[in-house]
């Protein structure tokens, strides 16, 4: 594809992306599924493009006063790559139409904002957003929300029940893949140079799986052991299912439940790919405070962990998902707070004395994590907040994080995706 080609195609999936509200990942997908023709460098550079779009669409758009697909991958190839666009956009075959005299001069006057700029448009995030995330962040504000700016790093979790971090290491050295044990999950590896990874046999024979340190780490905080009854009560694709599974050693019982069954599919193949025996999965129905759970019955007041990896903005992942920044309203928002107060006050049922619920967002913000906490103990006062360093396995050197019960990770502190993670004991019985 010639670099005009490029640019025109780069422009029709952010159409896609901006008219549809889908999710960029699944359009930049199918868009190379649909079009086999673009190699990998092309598919590459296509990628790049739309993602840098995406990911400074405040800059861009505060640059332009434009939000259109066109006029804001021309800015980006202008303002961020430093590419003449009407060597770019000269009505070739498959190359954008050539500049219009508006367009022209509008990207003739256009200068990326400076530091006297708004910080949601320096930094790129919904201006409704700020007042929450300034609360979070304070004066490391800028530092948080630009290292949202980056690229995530692949991360992956060693199965244990399969291999060791060297073993593993050794494995993708083997395959052509450079990775380095990640700083603070025992069974991390960071992956330094790109490949094919699902091909690998190391993968296809459930040595490894892709799971970000975060998350791993939030896995590490469960404490959970041989024997124990636990739920994921939001266990989605089930890869904190299949991380707790392997802490277990395969001994005990892990009843992962979704709402969805359709996410919650593949968990059973790669259960069965990873070595695991101690997993059953269970869609989930309607549930009402203060009625016997209809799916969950068995369990009432018998798990010895609830692992509540709640529905949430996603805000800690916005490296991965640039797209979801612009997504995000705020009424989805407050369904996001009223669905984590209902799978809680759920978890809050199945908890035996002397058990805990291990409550676990992608959020940076308040209103999903400290806050939602704070109204869960106030409604249910058998249930005590405790310290996650406390919790800390022995032997594994802890992240830096802030002062307080609950474990806060995020790109710019720990390297991670963003996280919050609290650990609510039940009392036991007098």
């Amino acid at each position: 594809m010639t670099p005009g080609a490029r640019l025109q195609s780069a422009i029709e999936i952010l159409n896609d992306i901006f008219q549809s509200g889908r999710p960029a990942d699944r359009i930049v997908e199918n868009w190379g599924r649909s079009n086999r023709y673009a190699g990998s460098k092309d598919r590459a550079a296509i990628s790049e493009l739309v993602y840098t779009v995406l990911r400074r669409k405040a800059e861009l758009s505060a640059a332009t006063g434009r939000e259109d697909a066109r006029l804001l991958a021309f800015a980006a190839q202008a303002l961020v790559k430093g590419e003449d666009i009407s060597l770019l956009a000269d009505g070739g075959r498959h190359a954008p139409e050539p500049l219009s005299e508006e367009e022209t001069a509008v990207l003739a006057a256009a200068a990326l904002p400076g530091p006297e700029a708004a910080p949601w448009v320096r930094l790129n995030y919904p201006e409704w957003l700020h007042s929450e995330l300034e609360a979070a962040f304070g004066n490391a504000l800028e530092r948080e929300m630009s290292a949202l700016l980056d690229r995530a790093p692949t991360d992956l979790r060693i199965n244990t029940l399969k291999t060791k971090r060297e073993r593993a290491l050794k494995s993708l050295e083997e395959a052509g893949l450079t990775a380095e044990p990640c700083p603070w999950s025992p069974w991390g590896l960071r992956l330094t140079s790109r490949g094919n990874l699902p091909a690998l046999a190391v993968y296809r024979e459930g040595a490894v799986e892709i799971q970000d340190e975060g998350s791993q780490l939030a896995c590490l905080l469960t404490g959970v052991k041989p024997g124990e009854q636990v739920v994921d009560l939001c266990a989605g694709g089930g890869g904190k299912s299949l991380a707790l599974a392997a802490m277990m050693g395969n001994r005990g019982q892990i009843y992962a439940c979704d709402t969805d069954g359709r996410r919650l599919a593949p968990l059973e193949p790669r259960a069965q790919r990873a070595g695991i025996r101690n997993l059953q999965t269970s869609v989930l129905g309607p549930w009402h405070a203060g009625q016997p759970d209809p799916d969950l019955a068995g369990l009432a007041a018998r798990a010895d962990c609830v692992l509540v990896d709640a529905p949430c903005s996603g805000t800690g992942a916005w490296r991965r998902s640039p797209d979801a920044r612009w997504r995000l309203s705020p009424d989805m928002l407050a369904g996001y707070r009223a669905a984590q107060e209902e799978v809680l006050a759920r978890a809050a049922a199945l908890v035996r004395p002397g058990g805990r619920i291990v409550y676990v967002t992608c959020s940076l913000l308040p209103s999903e994590n400290e806050r939602q906490v704070d109204t869960f103990l106030a409604a249910h006062t058998g249930f005590t907040a405790l310290s996650w360093a406390a919790f800390w396995p022995e032997g594994v050197a802890p992240p830096p994080a802030p002062a307080g019960n609950a474990l806060r990770l995020s790109p710019a502190s720990t390297g991670t995706d963003g996280f919050f993670a609290a650990i609510l004991r039940k009392e036991e019985d007098k």
